[in-house]
């Protein structure tokens, strides 16, 4: 089921946490999946970032850990709710978190992106 465009295309940034018990493949194919959708939809995947195993501030489904990645995106407004469902039905995803861009959020991730400050260590397991 493709989204219809009405208007014209946002600037997203998604993070997403996967179940860390999931495998290397497992984590593969769930990222996979999540990109090839945006793309389905008429959508742009800018930088795509594993940030790794990471300790969680709260316990979330009795874990204390998650594997983190971080998409930046464009694509039409319609498209987020199907992207959250996805989110919501997947069971190797436990939390999620889009939001939209502005003017500013673009500027500083670019400027994230080039110099490279912000980035925290992955969690040794």
């Amino acid at each position: 089921m493709d989204i219809k465009p009405k208007k014209f295309k946002n600037e997203y940034e998604t993070t997403f946490i996967l179940n860390p018990d999931l495998p290397e493949d497992g984590r593969k194919k769930a990222v996979d999946k999540i990109v090839q959708l945006i793309k389905d939809n008429d959508g742009t995947v800018h930088n795509l970032e594993h940030w790794g195993m990471r300790r969680l501030a709260y316990p979330i489904a009795k874990r204390n850990s998650g594997y983190y990645v971080f998409i930046e995106f464009n694509a039409y407004s319609e498209f987020i709710k199907r992207l959250e469902r996805d989110f919501r039905y997947d069971e190797d995803i436990i939390r999620y978190l889009t939001v939209k861009l502005d003017k500013h959020a673009l500027a500083f991730n670019k400027k994230r992106r080039e110099q490279g400050f912000g980035m925290r260590k992955e969690l040794k397991q």
